[in-house]
């Protein structure tokens, strides 16, 4: 499932990102990557931007990421 398909206060793990080399690489940093897990802190109306929270760090993200981030719900 897409991360985008979580609503706030869900929980997932970071199944694959389907992305470009330089968007992962930026993800990375953000340590947005397989395995972690993470929290849905809140959404935009229509959900073009999402908060969420990877280990202890808030991160928005824009609809666009959101949906390159497959996960499973926890």
């Amino acid at each position: 499932m897409k991360l985008t398909e979580l609503t706030k206060g869900e929980r997932g793990e970071i199944v694959k990102i389907h992305a470009d080399k330089a968007l992962r690489d930026r993800l990375n940093s953000f340590g947005i990557m397989r395995g972690e897990e993470l929290t849905v802190k809140g959404c935009s109306i229509a959900k073009q931007t999402m908060e969420i929270e990877v280990s202890g760090t808030l991160i928005a993200l824009r609809r666009e990421e959101a949906e390159k981030i497959e996960v499973t719900r926890r």
